[in-house]
Order: C-alpha cells, then sequence, then structure tokens
C-alpha cells in the first residue's frame, strides 16, 4: 500500500500539534509537516524585522508569503521526524513562533496574504515526502493545498478547555481572561478567513473529555487504515 497523507486541523487551542507529534511516534516511518509552524516562522519573521522593512506592513493585503519566506531565507529541515524552520540559518524556537504576538499576527495575516505560492511549493513538498514516508500535516487550508489527502480530521473542543490548554502552554505567562480574549479574537478571524470550513472527506473529533493526548490521539487512529509497512 502507498505512503499515507493524514491533514489536521482544528479550533485554536485545541491540541492539534501534540496530536501530531503523538501519531508521529505511534505510526511507523511518519514525518510531520507542521505547516501551523512554517507559516508562524514567516510571521515572525516580519514582525522581528519590520523597522527594516519599511515597506513592509503587517496589515498590507495580498502579501506574497512565499516571496517573504524566500527574503528571510527560511529553510524546511526535517529532523527527529518533524520539520524544523531556520530563518538564515537560525533555528525559529517554539516559544517564539508560538508566542500571543505571533499568533495573533497570522490569524491577521493568513486570511489576507496571497498564499499561492507557497501553497504550490508545500504541494510539491509534499509529493516529494510521500515517496518515503507517511505525512501528517498541520495548519489550515489543507484540503485547498493538499486535496488527495487521505484522512482529513478537524479537531474540536470547548472554549473553557481551549483556554484551560492555552494558559499551560503559556506556564503561566498570560491571564486567563487574557487568553479566553485572544482566542475568542483568533477564532473570530480564523472564522472570518475560512479556516473552519469543513469539507466532505472532514472527520470531526472532540478531545475536551480527553484527558491525555494520547487518549485524543486514539480517537483519530480508530478512523485510519494505515498503510502495511513494505
Amino acid at each position: 500500500m502507498d505512503n499515507i497523507v493524514i491533514g489536521i486541523e482544528g479550533l485554536v487551542g485545541a491540541g492539534k500539534t501534540s496530536i501530531c507529534r503523538e501519531l508521529v511516534k505511534t505510526i511507523p516511518q511518519t514525518v510531520l509537516l507542521n505547516g501551523g509552524n512554517l507559516y508562524r516562522t514567516i510571521v515572525y519573521a516580519m514582525i522581528q524585522s519590520r523597522k527594516k522593512m519599511d515597506n513592509l506592513k503587517i496589515e498590507t493585503d495580498n502579501i506574497d508569503i512565499k516571496a517573504i519566506m524566500d527574503y528571510f531565507n527560511i529553510e524546511i529541515k526535517i529532523e527527529d521526524n518533524e520539520t524544523n524552520f531556520y530563518i538564515n540559518g537560525k533555528l525559529a524556537k517554539e516559544e517564539e513562533i508560538q508566542s500571543k504576538e505571533a499568533s495573533l499576527a497570522v490569524s491577521i495575516v493568513g486570511g489576507k496574504a496571497d498564499n499561492t505560492a507557497l501553497f504550490e511549493f508545500a504541494r510539491n513538498l509534499i509529493n516529494d515526502l510521500k515517496k518515503n514516508y507517511n505525512v501528517i500535516i498541520s495548519g489550515r487550508s489543507i484540503m485547498q493545498i493538499y486535496p488527495d489527502t487521505d484522512y482529513h480530521f478537524f479537531i474540536t473542543a470547548s472554549l473553557e478547555e481551549r483556554i484551560k490548554r492555552k494558559c499551560i502552554q503559556y506556564k503561566g505567562e498570560a491571564e486567563k481572561e487574557e487568553v479566553r480574549k485572544n482566542i475568542i479574537k483568533r477564532d473570530e478571524l480564523q472564522e472570518k478567513a475560512g479556516f473552519y470550513k469543513l469539507h466532505n472527506k472532514t472527520i470531526e473529533i472532540d478531545v475536551t473529555d480527553c484527558k491525555t493526548v494520547e487518549e485524543s490521539t486514539n480517537k483519530l487512529l480508530k478512523k485510519i487504515k494505515l498503510p502495511t509497512i513494505n
């Protein structure tokens, strides 16, 4: 059986990335393409260099995201079965690109930017990875990027549960009410941009009551027919 492609999207704070990483550990010969972190890395690079780029504003419509990626020499490397991203040779750290400022900026830019060239780049990358791996994609607009995705999941959880998980992620560095407002704002931006759209093959998975990432992941695994190992 050929390698498979699994796309995972979902609500802000529902635990998508944790589920993806657990799937990589569970499914043999699998790599995680964290499309969300690629986008975050590009936007983070924009934020950090706004003083140097007078003609580039975070609010600008129709930004060519792939051109920005190339401008900052953002590279993708497979390390420990996961994609890591480098800005001019320096690793983009998760705590930086997952910051509150970067997260909100991604929600704003994602709905306004011209993603055409970036999506084509991602499609070619997925096809290349699929030659040797099962591919798990975490991000937005996955069905638009890669319509031949074998499984497309949309992860949901209650607002209160997502707030709790984000507070844990921020390690107490943000007040609960601030996190609530941030999630609600990002939900509004994501919805407006069409990132919460469900498709015919989309399988919704509610992980509100799951106590561990393993429990959440098992809900997905029950829906997946894994390829045989050659």
